[in-house]
């Protein structure tokens, strides 16, 4: 995974009116924490932060942080928030990372092929839309896919299954169904 620079200036300012100067001037206010950093107030470009989350890593993507100053910072992005009408970016938490460290994070999981059971009339439920895992940041897989064409009827994919890169560690428990081949439910059954 290669690590994105994102520029950023400090923020002495703080407060409702400070924010909204700052996103008219095109930035937004964000925080940057860490067990070892006191929170650190920044602003960041929107447009920026934008192509970090529209990344294949995504909100899992490490960031190095550059800071007006020379310094710099090596976070993953936290949390953003959205205005609720306009969608446009308003705030973001950065969380600073050690690269020899390891994070927990969750990464999208997806299920390819037609199952053999929804071929027969049967419902592929996917239980999990993420799956947690633990690893080196830069060793954080873009998404998890399983091949599900084998399942049939009442069979289910559970988490001692998943194919992970190395140094990739699942947080469910082995026997955690995280797919299933449902059969249908029959019309006008009594409940």
């Amino acid at each position: 995974m290669e690590i994105i620079k994102l520029n950023a200036t400090r923020r002495e300012d703080s407060g409702k009116s400070a924010s909204s100067r700052l996103r008219r001037a095109g930035q937004i206010p964000a925080i940057a924490y860490g067990r070892e950093l006191a929170p650190l107030s920044v602003a960041v470009s929107p447009k920026a932060l934008l192509q970090v989350l529209g990344s294949d890593h995504g909100k899992n993507s490490v960031v190095e942080l550059a800071i007006e100053n020379g310094e710099t910072l090596t976070v993953m992005v936290r949390d953003y928030d959205y205005h609720p009408i306009s969608r446009e970016l308003v705030h973001a938490d950065f969380i600073q990372v050690k690269l020899d460290q390891p994070v927990d994070v969750h990464i999208p999981f997806r299920c390819v092929g037609k199952p053999k059971g929804v071929v027969t009339g049967g419902i592929l439920q996917q239980i999990f839309r993420t799956i947690p895992v633990r690893c080196l940041p830069e060793k954080i897989p873009s998404f998890v896919e399983i091949d599900v064409t084998e399942l049939d009827v009442g069979e289910s994919y559970k988490a001692s299954g998943l194919n992970l890169p190395e140094g990739v560690k699942v947080l469910l428990a082995d026997e955690q169904t995280i797919a299933v081949v449902n059969a249908p439910e029959k019309a006008g059954a009594e409940e």
